[in-house]
């Protein structure tokens, strides 16, 4: 079993992704220098290098699912036309479209998540961990190991990937990056489903009607 702190260390020296990271170590029996020396021929270890570079032309996606009940639409960027133009590339966007139509993120990344947003799931949890009779000395610490879950949950690049959950859709992408040696950033999404927000919108005119009724 390799520890997670010496997992954390490979990821921070060499920027592969975490199960990249895992796999390597044990195949050297968890030495570092083996394991940075193994990602580095594997062309993973220049993927955190090439992160750092501008990525400006790219391809807009579409999917649809569900015979026309749920449509995503997302930007995903790379640093040439010709990457943009490979099967492989658009391969890789079209799972990332796959991805949010499947998993509904509320957000790309968890620096996107508003910090009020945050704030008040922390309200909510610790309320959760109290009325469940936690001990006043780990609250903290379960609603900290809570908001990561709601990271996993709601933040696309946290989420597991739908093809390998063993994977995060950050890794997933680190992997791409080392195979098609460019860097690839998925800039922005809009996820839609069919009559997501017209409940609200009936009870809001409900509301509405009832007003002008009163005047």
């Amino acid at each position: 079993m390799i520890p997670a702190s010496v997992v954390k260390e490979l990821r921070d020296k060499t920027g592969a992704g975490m199960m990249d990271c895992k796999k390597a170590l044990t195949e050297t029996g968890g030495d570092v220098e083996k394991a940075v020396e193994l990602l580095r021929e594997k062309g993973l270890a220049a993927a955190a290098k090439k992160a750092g570079r501008v990525a400006a032309e790219g391809i807009v996606d579409s999917y649809i699912h569900l015979g026309g009940r749920i449509g995503v639409l997302v930007e995903v960027n790379c640093e040439t036309d010709f990457v943009a133009r490979t099967d492989e590339f658009r391969a890789f966007v079209r799972d990332i479209a796959m991805q949010i139509a499947a998993s509904n993120p509320k957000y790309l990344s968890r620096e996107d998540v508003p910090a009020e947003v945050i704030e008040k799931e922390r309200e909510i949890l610790a309320a959760q961990a109290k009325n469940e009779g936690k001990p006043e000395k780990v609250i903290e610490k379960i609603v900290s190991g809570r908001i990561e879950k709601f990271y996993t949950e709601n933040c696309l690049l946290d989420q597991p990937f739908i093809k390998d959950p063993d994977i995060t859709v950050t890794d997933l992408v680190k992997e791409k990056i080392a195979q098609i040696g460019e860097n690839i950033s998925i800039r922005r999404f809009a996820r839609y489903e069919m009559g997501e927000g017209l409940e609200k919108k009936a009870c809001n005119l409900a509301d509405e009607v009832a007003e002008m009724t009163k005047s």
